[in-house]
């Protein structure tokens, strides 16, 4: 083994060590691991741009500045009172509608934007209905990541697969959609029967919920029209990008354009504001991670790992989709699925290289075991770091302990539901 190709290893493992322990915050951990890798001469800096996914990139801050407006104008809030009322109160039916709503905007928006604006009224409603927020806090957890799971913009690791493999937005809704749509209710009404004894209400309370004003949560209805407006082009513009020649990120960021001309076109600190709240921590350091990962494809490390995949399974494309499914999702469940997926993909690249046929399943499989996964445990995804900091503000704590209990075997479950769905549709 060559000296360039230890070095970029132990870099990699050292970088990937930091960001498990959270010692290190994992942004500085890959901007400075991708910076040794051009000083130790492993990459040259144009080597080391060109393995950057700008299309990765532009579509996340086309995407969060898109959202990050949408915010400002109350509808989160309206959509959750809007939906309490339409179930007349009722706790079980609430559990299933704010569950629903946070898995349908975490798909079309982002799930990390989708709980903040979520959870403070499920906090608000639940209170008011003298019920625990807890069955309905963990619902919307992984309702958050089965909706992300369905689309192409609706969780980074499928951002990723797509731009790496050429997969439309339509693709995932053809493909993965449909799973994720059987997922949620299972795992929703899993939810409802292991807290059903605590989901119940007085008629007095419900009243009081019915008599809330969901109009009065838009704070800005003109700007509410703008971004409807603009998000209807952004996703009509996903569902044409393939026929139109375009990338996802031409897409995103043309609606981030657009929706900043129609609502800040001269007012320079409410631009400023929305440019300052895109997560930039996250940007740079998926730059950071592509570089790593880019080092490891430059020094045939990735080929080798992917002889050795292609040896264990010996080249079985059910085999093979298994293993990355139930590797993901066992993997996703304690570390950080986004440098696990962004390892795996020239790695399964490489395998079709090596003249396995039809990877189909296998980035499908990707998809659903990197993304699902992120249920199983209190730091499996980012969404549910934050619901369980906005917990903490509310004086309610949710134990790594406890979620696990709850979260672990329904995300096992629903990697089992994808398996037999990936095999029927795929492998049969």
């Amino acid at each position: 083994m060559e000296t360039s190709t230890i070095v970029a290893i132990v870099i990699f493992v050292a970088a990937y060590a930091l960001i498990i322990s959270e010692k290190v915050h994992r942004t500085i951990v890959g901007i400075c691991g991708a910076s040794l890798m051009i000083l130790f001469g492993i990459l040259t800096q144009e080597e080391a741009i060109s393995y950057i996914d700008f299309n990765t990139l532009g579509l996340l801050i086309g995407m969060m500045i898109t959202v990050n407006i949408t915010s400002e104008t109350g509808l989160f809030n309206f959509l959750a009172i809007w939906a309490a009322k339409k179930v007349k109160g009722r706790p079980v039916a609430l559990l299933l509608a704010l569950a629903a709503i946070t898995a349908a905007c975490s798909g079309l928006l982002d799930n990390v934007t989708t709980v903040l604006l979520t959870v403070p009224i499920t906090f608000s409603i639940t209170a008011q209905l003298k019920v625990d927020v807890t069955p309905y806090l963990i619902a919307q957890i992984l309702a958050s990541n089965i909706g992300g799971t369905a689309t192409l913009i609706g969780d980074p690791p499928n951002i990723m697969i797509g731009s790496a493999v050429g997969l439309t937005f339509v693709d995932f809704l053809k493909n993965v959609a449909p799973v994720c749509f059987i997922v949620f209710f299972a795992i929703e009404f899993l939810i409802i029967a292991i807290y059903h004894k605590g989901l119940h209400t007085s008629d007095e309370l419900r009243e009081k919920v019915l008599s809330l004003d969901a109009k009065s949560q838009i704070s800005d209805p003109v700007l509410l029209k703008k971004c409807l407006f603009v998000l209807f082009i952004v996703i009509t513009l996903f569902v044409l990008h393939a026929r139109l020649g375009l990338q996802t990120a031409t897409a995103a960021l043309t609606g981030a354009g657009l929706l900043l001309l129609l609502s800040y076109h001269r007012k320079e600190n409410m631009i400023a504001k929305m440019l300052s709240k895109v997560e930039w921590l996250a940007i740079f350091f998926f730059a950071g991670l592509f570089v790593l990962v880019g080092a490891l494809v430059k020094t045939g490390v990735i080929t080798m790992l992917a002889k050795e995949a292609m040896a264990i399974t010996q080249g079985s494309l059910f085999a093979t989709s298994m293993l990355v499914m139930w590797m993901s999702a066992i993997a996703s469940a304690f570390i950080d699925n986004i440098p696990f997926v962004a390892t795996l993909i020239p790695l399964i690249q490489d395998m079709g290289a090596m003249g396995m046929d039809n990877l189909t399943p296998v980035w499908w499989s990707l998809s659903l075991g990197a993304c699902l996964g992120g249920n199983g445990t209190l730091i499996g995804a980012s969404a549910n770091v934050v619901v369980a900091s906005l917990a903490a503000k509310h004086g309610r704590e949710m134990s790594f302990i406890g979620f696990m209990k709850v979260g672990f075997p329904l995300m096992l479950l629903s990697i089992l539901i994808s398996c037999i769905y990936v095999y029927l549709r795929y492998l049969l």
